[in-house]
């Protein structure tokens, strides 16, 4: 294959990365919460009921924002349900998923974890068949000093000092037919705008997430969008979008392009909420969530038949899967002034980095994509000029005949400065490469032009057969080695990548 040349200069920067792109989701579906985090009969836990074998696991991802508690659940819970002496909380038939749920976890027991795993939390109020009162009162009993109601029962429940959360999605996927509570556009955006009205009113500081079309392929896309936050106005902070993609035809090549697909979606979204930013005449941008996200396409039976903790949509995860994984990533970094908050849906069973078999855990390869770009977080992302070999993808429904970069591409500067100066003396290049070739290498010529490029600090390289797995009885089988293949010549570095190869890696700049 012809070499790759990626080329970046500090003067093209797009935005400081926000680490909340590095964040997780945590719904009660499946296996999610029960025999996922929280399992109190199982010899891993810990003096809360969490599995600190799971707690280990997740601690290498150095997650951010997590979202919670839900997703579709979210829209039929009443958190009044998951708080107070857990013999004293109801036992009801959830209807998003058609599973039993004790309420044995709840606000408290997620905020604790939350605490204990230094994650931001992000909470996602009930406007399915809850109302705007009820979502207030949440921000309430969480935020509120004590001395009126809510903030009382908290202090009552063993949690005198407020928790703060400081992170509210108004909803999920209200423009989904599927969802309970689903409404037209004119009607959500009444409730989310009243919602979020009397939740800034309880907590001036807090950050609210708008939902967005729930997907590109909806009826509604983008006409939803505008039409929620024209109504919605100053009360909104961000718009959610979601996506989940996944190689339904066999078709790798194609399935592999989701980064640019990607990148083109962020596009459409950010404009919608430009267009109308500049129609409100106001100063004030909403950036995008986008609080769901992942790999989800062969484990598809949602129906829990009635039952407690079933085994739902525990897809298992190949060596392409963590090549796309790492598009979704890379996407986020080269849309770092759009993309400030992003969650990887979802983290332990459920389409999830990590799974559990009894007291037996295994890292899936998605796992170690995650890993290596989130381990190399700090910096300004900077626009990538990438000259190389080129393929044609087939169309998604919207995207028609895009051409295809070989080799993907994100890089962030680490110095003190971004442009306009020379930065610190130990300032570091953080660049992520994956070559989307399935038989051939690839080599790609790196150029930062206002500076060289003297010496690889680190680098991971994850690479395998397309169908490779991690299993319980071979968990091992797919992870990251050491980056070996990079030699530097003036001022550049050369790497060789492997078919289907990422590499993520931070160079030493003089």
């Amino acid at each position: 294959m012809q070499a790759t040349t990626l080329t970046l200069h500090r003067e093209f920067s797009v935005a400081p990365v926000d680490e909340r792109i590095y964040g997780g989701f945590l719904e009660h579906l499946g296996r999610a919460v029960y025999q996922g985090v929280y399992e109190p009969d199982s010899p891993h836990a810990d003096e809360h009921g969490f599995r600190r074998d799971v707690l280990d696991a997740l601690a290498g991802l150095r997650m951010t924002a997590m979202r919670y508690p839900g997703g579709n659940f979210a829209s039929g819970y009443h958190w009044t349900d998951g708080i107070g002496p857990k013999s004293q909380r109801p036992t009801l038939r959830e209807l998003a998923w058609q599973s039993l749920e004790p309420n044995h976890f709840g606000t408290d027991e997620f905020l604790t974890l939350c605490g204990q795993m230094s994650w931001t939390p992000m909470m996602t109020v009930n406007l399915g068949t809850g109302t705007p009162e009820e979502a207030g009162a949440w921000v309430d009993y969480c935020n509120s000093p004590v001395g009126a109601k809510w903030s009382n029962l908290r202090a009552s429940n063993g949690r005198r000092d407020p928790w703060g959360v400081k992170l509210w999605c108004l909803g999920n996927e209200m423009d989904g037919q599927w969802q309970i509570g689903h409404v037209p556009a004119d009607q959500y955006a009444i409730r989310a705008q009243q919602a979020a009205k009397i939740m800034k009113d309880m907590d001036p500081t807090i950050e609210t997430v708008l939902c967005g079309t729930c997907g590109f392929w909806m009826p509604t896309y983008l006409e939803w969008d505008r039409a929620v936050l024209q109504h919605c106005g100053d009360f909104v902070d961000h718009l959610s979008v979601h996506r989940y993609v996944g190689n339904r035809d066999g078709d790798s090549p194609n399935y592999l392009a989701e980064g640019v697909r990607i990148s083109r979606h962020i596009q459409d979204m950010d404009v919608a909420c430009r267009f109308v930013q500049a129609q409100r005449k106001s100063k004030k941008r909403v950036t995008l969530a986008f609080d769901e996200w992942n790999v989800w396409y062969r484990a598809n039976d949602g129906n829990g038949r009635g039952v407690f903790a079933p085994h739902l949509l525990e897809e298992v995860y190949n060596v392409e899967d963590a090549m796309v994984a790492a598009g979704f990533l890379m996407a986020f970094l080269r849309h770092a002034d759009a993309v400030k908050i992003a969650n990887l849906a979802q983290i332990v069973n459920v389409i999830a980095p990590i799974m559990t078999d009894g007291d037996k855990m295994v890292r899936q390869t998605i796992y170690w994509a995650f890993e290596m770009l989130s381990k190399r977080r700090t910096g300004v992302s900077l626009t990538p000029a990438v000259r190389g070999p080129q393929y044609e993808s087939k169309t998604d429904g919207k995207h028609d005949g895009l051409m295809i970069d070989y080799v993907d591409t994100a890089a962030i500067f680490d110095g003190e400065k971004c442009c306009g100066g020379d930065g610190a003396a130990d300032a570091k290049l953080h660049v992520f490469l994956a070559n989307r070739s399935l038989d051939e290498s690839a080599e790609v010529r790196i150029r930062l032009l206002d500076k060289s490029l003297t010496k690889l600090v680190n680098g991971d390289l994850l690479t395998g057969d397309k169908n490779a797995t991690n299993t319980i009885d071979n968990p091992d089988n797919i992870t990251p080695k050491p980056l070996t293949e990079i030699v530097f010549k003036d001022g550049e570095a050369v790497v060789k990548l492997p078919p289907l190869g990422l590499a993520a890696m931070t160079l030493a700049v003089s």
